[in-house]
């Protein structure tokens, strides 16, 4: 089980605490992706020293490999199997099942899917879902819902939202072990339906809330809207999590509409990518202006790849593809993400978390 306490308010926004058996989580809170039991290019070490305070864990991959059993016999938790022993929360596999597309066949019972690794047939329920969840030994799981793609029908969304609330009461009902269960409220881009399912939802005794179905391919004042409209309505004595977002300015917007807790894998998959978070914007470390720059990423950042390498380094190594390169870039966009959050939670304190917003939308408009 889980506790949450709010601790300082500045307008919605709040400053909070969840405690769990392995430790206590400071809200607003950013949480590395570690799809398979893994963070890209980071060891569990280095997320430590980074100031990483819990984790996710991707249930669909989990499931197809190695898989949740194998687990669970050989070492007990992921916790064990990842040397990770900080909170970790997994997600439902919902949104990687329906991702699928063609490949993947949803009923009431649940949804028959192809791994998209060996093509095998394989099966997901809400009962499934909470029981590889419980193998992994998470702290957090979250509800097996349905992310419906965008657009639909208003129809189609409307069976989506009350089948996501069937299988919520089954998540619930399939629960076995002292770890919290959160559920997911779809709706799409409709206010409306956002907030009728979210009623639904929150009637029933989760742990905490999530905004799911966002950050898909909507447009960014469509996300928004949907933010400002219910994230204050979410259960004031609940963690509020918005799943899958975002971009720096997303992230502080959904702050000061009240949400709690955030994942993305674009700290880490930019970094791959050479797209560097900074102070000022994007840094595009692959562009030649930086061949013979001596300076740091960020020269307002003390996170060890800016403490001792530069861009012309960097540039190099990205471009002559050392393994190093992505271990660097990522070191620096989890800090800067990282050390966002402090920053967040710091503002609030202060009730000046508008302030930072002004200033993060200054350098992060595009």
């Amino acid at each position: 089980m889980i506790s949450f306490r709010i601790e300082a308010r500045s307008g919605k926004a709040r400053k909070g605490v969840i405690e769990t058996c392995r430790g206590k989580i400071e809200t607003p809170i950013f949480m590395p992706v570690g799809t398979q039991g893994a963070v890209k290019a980071v060891l569990p070490e280095q997320l430590e020293e980074l100031g990483a305070q819990i984790i996710l864990g991707n249930t669909y991959h989990l499931y197809l490999r190695p898989g949740h059993r194998l687990i669970k016999d050989v070492f007990g938790t992921i916790h064990n199997m990842m040397s990770w022993n900080r909170p970790i929360l997994t997600d439902s596999g919902g949104f990687q099942v329906f991702s699928l597309g063609p490949l993947r066949k949803i009923t009431e019972d649940g949804v028959y899917f192809s791994s998209h690794i060996d093509g095998s047939k394989r099966f997901i329920s809400p009962e499934i879902s909470i029981e590889i969840q419980e193998a992994l030994g998470s702290d957090i799981m979250m509800a097996f819902d349905e992310c419906p793609a965008l657009p639909c029908t208003l129809e189609y969304m409307v069976d989506s939202m009350n089948r996501t609330t069937r299988w919520a009461e089954r998540s619930l009902a399939a629960k076995n072990t002292e770890a919290a269960l959160f559920g997911i409220f779809q709706g799409g881009v409709d206010v409306e339906l956002r907030k009728k399912h979210l009623r639904d939802i929150s009637a029933l005794p989760f742990d905490g809330f999530a905004i799911g179905g966002l950050s898909v391919g909507e447009k960014k004042e469509d996300m928004y809207k949907v933010i400002e409209e219910t994230a204050s309505l979410m259960p004031e004595d609940k963690p509020r999590y918005l799943m899958g977002v975002g971009t720096p300015k997303d992230i502080v917007k959904a702050v000061l509409e009240g949400i709690d807790m955030f994942d993305c894998v674009m700290p880490t998959r930019n970094a791959r990518n050479g797209q560097l978070f900074t102070s000022k914007g994007i840094l595009n470390i692959k562009r030649k202006e930086f061949e013979k720059d001596a300076r740091p990423i960020d020269e307002n950042c003390t996170c060890y790849t800016c403490r001792n390498f530069s861009r012309s380094y960097l540039r190099h190594l990205y471009r002559a593809g050392e393994y190093i390169s992505p271990v660097l870039n990522s070191i620096h966009n989890l800090y800067f993400y990282l050390e966002l959050m402090q920053k967040v939670r710091t503002h609030v304190q202060k009730g000046t978390v508008e302030d930072l917003y002004t200033e993060i939308s200054s350098v992060y408009e595009r």
